[in-house]
């Protein structure tokens, strides 16, 4: 996590809000930002203890995944940009964006890798810097976001600790969250086509410019996630012949504290099988997962043999879940 710190107070004096209702609506207490540090140097230090816990060197790996939205540039990708700092000079490397779903994705495709046999050792990064697309004065936005990064290493093993998964994606509503980056501009476009290209509808079928700032429809994203979380998750457990009951704990993407409480109404689960992570870091999209999973890893709560249900929604939009046994 980057070092600095930035509570709910800290926002005030950005814009009108308070601790309150930042808590009350979304659970979020601090969120920490960088300062100092950027996305590939978040992504290297989270992968230096994923490696070091796995006892697995770097020579060792044969492929890295960064799932991520806010890479530091887009050439070189951050995947590689990893590489480099690691020294991974055995492993193949590419960058997957599915948003706050980023993690959960990059998780099946180590997954399938692995069983495929085109891999045996497989680093998977979630890593946001997520303050460089946040409009700091849109305060239904500033308040939810935070920067960080998780890792985790996947490898063969004799004993099967990934059983199955399912993954979605509905493009229609993929505008609910939304942010436009470099502008079109070449030289064969008039300057009619330059401004249509760069304009959106806004309020009463006006056209403004494109935001270069993160946006979303709280709301929908709400609804969507409240429904297609729990039906993912009953697809895979279906899948396996499994039940909810069957799933010791639960990580989900950490949006919002009532997001989770409604997932876990809808599945007739307790709250005390769901890890909660998003008072301390906000939603920090791809690394949200990792972040989670290791702070029920660190907790010592996890048996041999116990279930874990990891899901992720997001932009997109997308969702997924993996259910996995710890061997």
């Amino acid at each position: 996590m980057p070092e600095k710190i930035v509570t709910n107070h800290d926002l005030t004096r950005l814009v009108e809000t308070s601790d309150e209702w930042i808590r009350t609506r979304t659970g979020i207490c601090r969120r920490h930002v960088v300062t100092g540090e950027n996305l590939t140097s978040l992504c290297v230090e989270a992968s230096k203890k994923a490696l070091k816990a796995s006892g697995i060197s770097p020579l060792d790996l044969d492929m890295i995944i960064v799932a991520t939205l806010t890479p530091d540039e887009p050439l070189p990708n951050a995947s590689s940009a990893v590489q480099k700092e690691l020294g991974a000079v055995n492993a193949f490397c590419f960058d997957l964006s599915a948003a706050c779903s980023g993690f959960v994705y990059a998780m099946g495709c180590a997954a399938m890798y692995i069983k495929g046999g085109a891999a045996r050792y497989v680093l998977v990064i979630g890593g946001e810097v997520l303050s460089k697309i946040t409009n700091w004065a849109d305060r239904s936005t500033c308040i939810l976001f935070g920067d960080g990064a998780g890792a985790a290493v996947f490898g063969v093993s004799d004993e099967p600790g990934f059983l199955g998964m399912s993954m979605g994606t509905d493009g229609q509503r993929g505008y609910t969250l939304k942010m436009f980056e470099r502008e079109m501009d070449n030289p064969f476009m008039t300057e009619e086509q330059r401004r249509a290209a760069n304009m959106e509808e806004g309020p009463e079928g006006t056209l403004i410019p494109k935001s270069r700032y993160v946006s979303m429809d709280g709301s929908e994203v709400f609804k969507f996630a409240v429904k297609k979380v729990p039906e993912s998750i009953h697809q895979v457990l279906e899948a396996q012949h499994m039940t909810v009951e069957d799933v010791d704990h639960f990580v989900l993407h950490q949006a919002n504290y009532r997001i989770i409480e409604s997932v876990a109404k809808r599945l007739k689960a307790p709250m005390d099988k769901f890890i909660i992570t998003i008072d301390e870091y906000g939603n920090t999209s791809a690394a949200s997962v990792p972040l989670a999973l290791d702070e029920l890893m660190a907790s010592g709560k996890v048996k041999k043999g116990e279930t874990i249900m990891i899901s992720g929604f997001g932009g997109g939009l997308t969702w997924g879940s993996i259910l996995m046994r710890m061997v």
